[in-house]
């Protein structure tokens, strides 16, 4: 395969897996590291390919690690036992199913809200726990996101570099 091929073969794979960042049906950051780490060993297998190779796996893992680690933070700051995000992630199932892709978010916060509201037995402090639970969520997003755009670049400069 020529380097060109190989180059829209590999930003092709970079943008699935960013677009999947955001969609949370598609494992994104997975994607990404598929893509770059692929297109650069078939590519080449000199020593600066490796040590990308290795950059590229840390920030994929780490990436993928904070998008977790920041909302069961913020969940257990706010004192939600895991039964919440049990509710939650129930509701994101019935909510794929229900309205496909985007339901999935939307079934997530329904669950969630109603959890909340079993748990603190009122509507306005279920929201507010709702709502910061979504926020912490969103961050740990939005770093998955910048990861995958670091790897991205990173990748980028080792096509033309090396």
């Amino acid at each position: 395969m020529n380097d060109l091929a190989l180059g829209l073969v590999g930003a092709v794979g970079v943008l699935a897996g960013l677009l999947g960042v955001l969609v949370p049906v598609v494992p994104g950051l997975l994607l990404v590291w598929l893509a770059t780490v692929g297109t650069l060993l078939l590519r080449s297998r000199s020593p600066l390919v490796w040590a990308v190779v290795v950059v590229l796996s840390v920030l994929a893992i780490l990436g993928s690690v904070a998008s977790i680690v920041l909302p069961a933070r913020r969940t257990r700051a706010d004192g939600a036992p895991a039964r919440t995000l049990g509710l939650a992630l129930v509701g994101a199932v019935v909510g794929f199913f229900i309205v496909p892709v985007v339901g999935l978010v939307i079934g997530a916060g329904v669950g969630l809200l109603l959890a909340e509201r079993s748990r603190l037995g009122e509507w306005d402090p279920a929201w507010t726990s709702t709502r910061r639970l979504v926020a912490a969520y969103g961050v740990g997003v939005l770093v998955e996101f910048g990861a995958g755009m670091t790897m991205a670049g990173l990748w980028l400069v080792a096509l033309v570099v090396g």
